[in-house]
Parts: structure tokens; C-alpha cells; sequence
């Protein structure tokens, strides 16, 4: 037998570490190639990592819990030496551990039951023989610790009231009602609720300040006339109502228009030049649970409206339930934020970089507007735009959103570009 380490692989999009969320094996467990053997949060998503040999588990490094960088020690293998690959192991060809799959929480009956063998097997030889070692508290719901890490609770001294032993979040309720009833103590309870920058919150943080570093941004913006473009959703919807279209996926088709007129807003940055980008890989601003995510239809200037309706609409539904895969968040070229959904005119929005440029539609609400030299109360909206000066000069700019705008007012102007 000859002993293997698995280490945290590379998770790509500048990732450097992750959470363990939970162990999906322990101490003694068989592997095989590929198999998942942890559960980890990272500021994309949740997701199982497979191992790349075959073995038994020696040794689990790591608590849940634990942030741990990319490239530290994993898990321990040992792996038979005869029949293996050439460095002591068999290795999957296909994903040889750098593959990512799987998502969330979810689980049939066979991993529930691996993860409750990882809560009741033995510690590991170095944890017995370091004195006050612990194995990791019993807890398989991400929100658990989420909810005792904000308030500063430390799982291994919460008592579990399920049979099973797993720390349940009205233990964690229950513990913290117990802290505030507490008199005295050492240190005083924190006056106010305590949210880590970490996971998705803590890359769309690193994002929007690299964004306002590095991008010498501009914003223009005008008013549309959106009645028209409610009248053409409605009539699309009745004419078939089993695929619906969307406000958003409407103006997302017109910005896809509009890029491919004006290829200067989907492009990229570099050292010494501004690279136009053949594909419209299309993002759209979700606001879930986990915090602000940027879902990407790669693609989009292959699909229909009622395509690019449907797309946006399943990645904004897997956000919100928590099942969007990394590859779903990654390679965007241009941004589609509707904010209007919450009650705003407009925005000043910060570009997503690496993009180069991001619209934003506000509210559309009843105001007076001159029509044919005639006052009526019409649906009006703002269009807003902001883009990279290094990528376009205000002409493009200009252009682009006026191309946009007219497509909203009139949107028989986009059949001329399908």
C-alpha cells in the first residue's frame, strides 16, 4: 500500500480557497476514481469535489467550517500500488479531480447515509494523539453555520437535541437566546449583526472595488417611451402563452442587437489593445439569498427572443434556489441589470469586470409625454449605460443606447436587425 494526498484543486476564476461544507467519506471509507468525497462553498457556489484515485481514506484535513487555500492537503489516501498509474495510483482521464460536479446540499439516501458515517467514525491517528483535539460538530445545513458564524457561536460547544447528533438551526436559536440571557461575561454581545465578506459576497465585493480601480468609467442615460414595448409583450404572451417573454429577456434581445452593431461594448481590455469578442456571452444581475450573482447565457446572439426569455428565466430560478453550477457564473461579456424591480429610476451602475459595459433599466412607470405635438401619460422608463472610455469614445456609447432605446419605443425597429 503506498499513501496519496488529494489537495484542493484549483476552482478556477480566481478562486484561491474554500469552505468545507461537509465530508462526504471518512476515516476507513473505500474511494473510487471520481467519486465526491467534500462539500465546499466557494464565492461562486456550493459544490462537490471528486477525487481523482482510488483508495481508503486515511485522513480527513480539515473541519467543517474551515477555509482552507488551494493546493493545502485535502484528504489522505492510501491506494494499492500493483495495477495503478504510474504514480502509485489509478487517475481518472476524464477528470482527473480538476472537475468540479454536482451542487448543493441535495442528496439521495446513500449520501446521507456516507454523512452520517463521517459524523460518528473515529478521529483520525493525529487527532488522538494531539491532546484537546475535536472531532468537527455534527452539521450538515451550510445555514447553520452560516447563522452560528455571524453571531459568533462556537459550534463544538452547542448541544444537538436530534437523536442523530446533528446541530440543528433551532439549536443554534436556542444557544444564542441562552448568550443573551446570560449576565455578565468577558466580553460584551456585539451591538449589531455581523455579515463576513466571504463566499459570493465576499468576490462581488473584490469585484466591484477592482471595477472602480481599474475602469475609467462613464455613464449616459435617457428616457424611453416603453408603451409600445408592453403592448408588443402582451401580444407576444397571447399569442403563446406556454413561452412567456419577459420584460428583461425583451431588452436583453435589443442590447444583443446593439452589440452586434456596436462590438466595441463586447470586448476586453488588454495591456496593448482593445480585443473584440465574436461571442455575446450575455449576463444579467439576479439578487438571491447568497447575495448579488451575475448568471451568464453564453451565446446569446444564436437565440431567439423567446429563447433568450426562457434562458434568463431558468438561470434567475436556479439562482434563487441555490442550484447554479460555476460554469453558469463565469466568461459574461456584457451585463443586463433590470433594478427597476426594485422601485428605482436609474442607476449608476459599476461595470462587471472584466466587461467593458452594463445597461440598466429602471422603473417604467405613468408620466406626461409629448406624442405627435400632443400631451398623453404614456410608460416611461431610463435606459442607462455605463461602459469603459478605453473601450469606446461617447459616439459608440451614444449610438449603442439610442440603438437600444428605439428598439424599446418602437420595437418593430429590432425586425429590421433579426
Amino acid at each position: 500500500m503506498a499513501g496519496r494526498e488529494f489537495r484542493l484543486p484549483d476552482l478556477g476564476e480566481g478562486l484561491v480557497d474554500a469552505e468545507i461544507i461537509n465530508w462526504l467519506v471518512a476515516e476507513g471509507d473505500p474511494v473510487t476514481v471520481d467519486q465526491p468525497v467534500v462539500e465546499v462553498e466557494t464565492a461562486k457556489a456550493s459544490v462537490e469535489v471528486p477525487i481523482p484515485f482510488a483508495g481508503t481514506v486515511t485522513a480527513l484535513h480539515g473541519q467543517a467550517g474551515q477555509r482552507i487555500p488551494v493546493g493545502a492537503p485535502l484528504i489522505s489516501v492510501s491506494v494499492e500500488a500493483e495495477g495503478a498509474a504510474a504514480d502509485g495510483a489509478a487517475v481518472s482521464s476524464e477528470y482527473s479531480g480538476n472537475v468540479l460536479i454536482g451542487y448543493g446540499t441535495s442528496a439521495g439516501p446513500a449520501r446521507r447515509q456516507r454523512r452520517m458515517r463521517s459524523h460518528a467514525s473515529p478521529a483520525s491517528p493525529s487527532a488522538r494523539v494531539e491532546a484537546g483535539q475535536k472531532l468537527a460538530p455534527a452539521v450538515i445545513s451550510p445555514v447553520v453555520r452560516r447563522l452560528a458564524r455571524e453571531h459568533g457561536l462556537d459550534l463544538a460547544e452547542i448541544a444537538a437535541t436530534d437523536p442523530s447528533g446533528v446541530i440543528r438551526r433551532y439549536d443554534v436559536e436556542a444557544a444564542l437566546q441562552h448568550s443573551a440571557r446570560r449576565p455578565g461575561g468577558s466580553e460584551p454581545a456585539p451591538a449589531g449583526k455581523r455579515i463576513p465578506l466571504a463566499g459570493v459576497r465576499g468576490m462581488a465585493a473584490e469585484r466591484l472595488a477592482r471595477s472602480r480601480r481599474e475602469i475609467p468609467e462613464a455613464t449616459v442615460w435617457v428616457d424611453v417611451d416603453a408603451t409600445e414595448l408592453l403592448a408588443a409583450r402582451r401580444a407576444l404572451n397571447t399569442a403563446d402563452p406556454a413561452r412567456p417573454v419577459s420584460l428583461l429577456g425583451l431588452v436583453s434581445r435589443f442590447c444583443v442587437l446593439g452589440l452586434i452593431k456596436f462590438p466595441e461594448l463586447n470586448s476586453r481590455i488588454t495591456p496593448d489593445a482593445v480585443e473584440l469578442l465574436d461571442e455575446i456571452n450575455l449576463g444579467f444581475a439576479a439578487q438571491t439569498d447568497r447575495g448579488l450573482m451575475v448568471p451568464v447565457v453564453p451565446g446569446a446572439q444564436a437565440l431567439t427572443t423567446r429563447q433568450l426569455s426562457a434562458a434568463l428565466t431558468e438561470l434567475t430560478e436556479a439562482g434563487r434556489a441555490g442550484s447554479l453550477r460555476p460554469a453558469q457564473l463565469t466568461g459574461g461579456t456584457f451585463t443586463v441589470n433590470n433594478y427597476g424591480g426594485y422601485g428605482v429610476d436609474g442607476s449608476a451602475a459599476i461595470i462587471n469586470h472584466p466587461e467593458v459595459a452594463m445597461v440598466g433599466l429602471g422603473r417604467i412607470v405613468d408620466k406626461p409625454w409629448v406624442v405627435d405635438g400632443q400631451l398623453a401619460v404614456r410608460k416611461v422608463g431610463q435606459l442607462t449605460l455605463a461602459f469603459d472610455h478605453r473601450a469606446c469614445d461617447g459616439g459608440v456609447a451614444g449610438g449603442f443606447l439610442r440603438f437600444v432605446a428605439d428598439c424599446v419605443e418602437r420595437p418593430i425597429t429590432a425586425l429590421g436587425e433579426l
